[in-house]
This record gives structure tokens, sequence and C-alpha cells, in this order.
């Protein structure tokens, strides 16, 4: 699990939309960069200016797949000339 504590009012309710859409998000802190799943989303109460704990389970890095298949013309167009 990821823990990340921010004060973005904009960024905070981004991750909740995406919790409460079973989304995955995207932290970016410092050099690392963390996607995965919203876990929770905690206001502490006593801090000012109020500020957010979001913990994120980080997913499984996928491959990127192709996003069609080569062309299959290609080989045999100089067959044609």
């Amino acid at each position: 699990m990821f823990t990340y504590e921010t004060a973005d009012q904009k960024e905070v309710r981004r991750f909740r939309i995406a919790q409460f859409n079973g989304r995955m998000a995207t932290v970016k802190s410092g050099s690392e960069t963390v996607t995965g799943f919203v876990r929770s989303v905690l206001e502490q109460e006593s801090a000012i200016p109020p500020r957010w704990t979001i913990t994120i389970i980080p997913s499984a890095k996928e491959e990127p797949k192709a996003l069609r298949p080569g062309s299959r013309i290609r080989p045999f167009a100089e067959d044609l000339y």
C-alpha cells in the first residue's frame, strides 16, 4: 500500500471520484509515480489548513498493447507495380 498526504482539495476530489467509481488513480510524488486503486481518503480534522491522507493499492504493471495489428498489404505492394 502507498500512503499519500495532500492539502489540495481538487486532488482529493479526484481521488474520491476514482474511489467511488472503482477506477485507477495515478499519483506522482517526487520522482515516484504510483498507479492503483484508491482504498481510503481520510481527513485530518486537527490540521490547519485541512489535510487528507490517501491510501492507494498499487496495481501490477501491465505491458502496453498494440493499438492495431501491422499492415498486411505493405509486403505485397511491390508485386502490384
